[in-house]
């Protein structure tokens, strides 16, 4: 009786182990819960950053005219200075003897002048009694007017002197900011040496070169208001401006066009950024990026860990009514902050996908979607 017993208790337990087996088999695996977002389009505000290089608003070479000896040298490179201040001194005496023998020659032509007018005033009278003939007096006259000439011609002589002498003095044609100085004092110089004494910036406005392909700058004008290009530039928002340091200039500038045309060899248009620079923080040949903002509306926003990579394509787990998921590809750009992804084509409003774990699904998977509020969702994004 006993022995029946434990038979019959041995059979029940075997029956049970089995069941349970079978619905292992048949139901598969697990079902495991997920969380699901519901995709609901949302206004954000994505940057485009351009590689830039700053120019001075105006930047001067300053070159010689003579050439001579570097005398002197007045500044120091990278020194602010005034319009007019004394930059270099050019040493060649070619030119201060050329302005005294101008002079000696106005000199020269001056005494010329008064002895003919002397000739003149002697004649006359002689003339006047018919001493002499008119003829002489004419005479005289034609003497005065060629010793005038010569002396008109010393004074442009000396004029002409005067100037190049003044070209041994350099100073500033505008205020700027003093760039490289590669020549020393003693180093022989002139206007076709092959480098500027030192370049002349003027920073008080700065401009940002940057290039804008084909493509991206149809995109921005398309979606700037505007009929004309002339209005969608001035519609296009401030660009900020970030130093080589990462740090963010406080002013923003305005974008406009360096050049009209797009280059056939790299496809680009050149535009550029100009921001005030009243404490000359920015210097001329330094270089940044150019961040301009652009607002789209009706965006679907996923996170970046909801997406994985597989053979060059970036794909997002959906859940459908049966809540089996299925792997859609989708073409994105990334956020600013690099931690979402703004879906362009894949997706739909209406749409659940899986904010975790997808590296762990696979198609037909069945899952437990846990929906996920999408206002507060939503509401951690800017």
């Amino acid at each position: 009786m006993r022995t029946s017993f434990l038979v019959i208790c041995l059979l029940v337990i075997v029956s049970m182990s089995c069941k349970h087996e079978e619905k292992n088999v048949t139901g598969g695996k697990i079902v495991k819960d997920y969380s699901v977002l519901t995709m609901v389009p949302k206004s954000v505000t994505v940057h485009q950053d351009f590689p830039a290089t700053i120019q001075g608003q105006r930047v001067i070479e300053v070159r010689p005219m003579i050439n001579g000896y570097l005398q002197e040298i007045y500044v120091n490179e990278g020194d602010h200075v005034k319009k007019g201040q004394l930059l270099f001194k050019i040493n060649n005496p070619q030119y201060e003897q050329e302005v005294l023998t101008a002079k000696a020659s106005i000199n020269s032509a001056v005494a010329n002048v008064n002895t003919a007018k002397m000739e003149i005033d002697k004649v006359k009278p002689l003339v006047e009694k018919q001493i002499v003939s008119d003829f002489r007096l004419q005479s005289a006259e034609l003497t005065l007017q060629t010793k005038e000439a010569a002396l008109e011609q010393a004074k442009v002589a000396l004029a002409n002197a005067e100037t190049n002498l003044s070209y041994t003095i350099l100073k500033s044609p505008q205020d700027g900011i003093i760039g490289m100085i590669p020549y020393k004092t003693g180093a022989l110089v002139g206007s076709n040496s092959s480098e500027a004494l030192t370049t002349l910036s003027d920073i008080s406005e700065v401009f940002a070169y940057f290039s804008w392909n084909e493509k991206q700058l149809l995109d921005l004008l398309s979606e700037s208001p505007g009929v004309t290009i002339e209005e969608k530039m001035k519609n296009i928002p401030p660009a900020t401006l970030i130093l080589s340091n990462s740090a963010k200039y406080p002013l923003t500038g305005r974008v406009e066009m360096a050049s009209g045309l797009i280059s056939t060899e790299t496809g680009s248009a050149t535009f550029k950024a100009v921001f005030s620079n009243p404490a000359g923080l920015i210097r001329s040949g330094s270089s940044a990026t150019i961040s301009i903002p652009e607002v789209k509306d009706s965006v679907l926003v996923v996170p970046q860990s909801a997406t994985y990579e597989l053979q060059d394509k970036r794909f997002i787990c959906t859940v459908g009514q049966d809540n089996k998921v299925t792997a859609v590809p989708i073409i994105a750009t990334s956020s600013d902050d690099g931690h979402y992804f703004f879906v362009s084509e894949g997706l739909k409003a209406g749409d659940r996908v899986v904010l975790d774990g997808v590296s762990s699904l696979r198609d037909g998977t069945t899952i437990i979607p846990k929906e996920v509020n999408a206002i507060s969702y939503y509401g951690k994004i800017n």
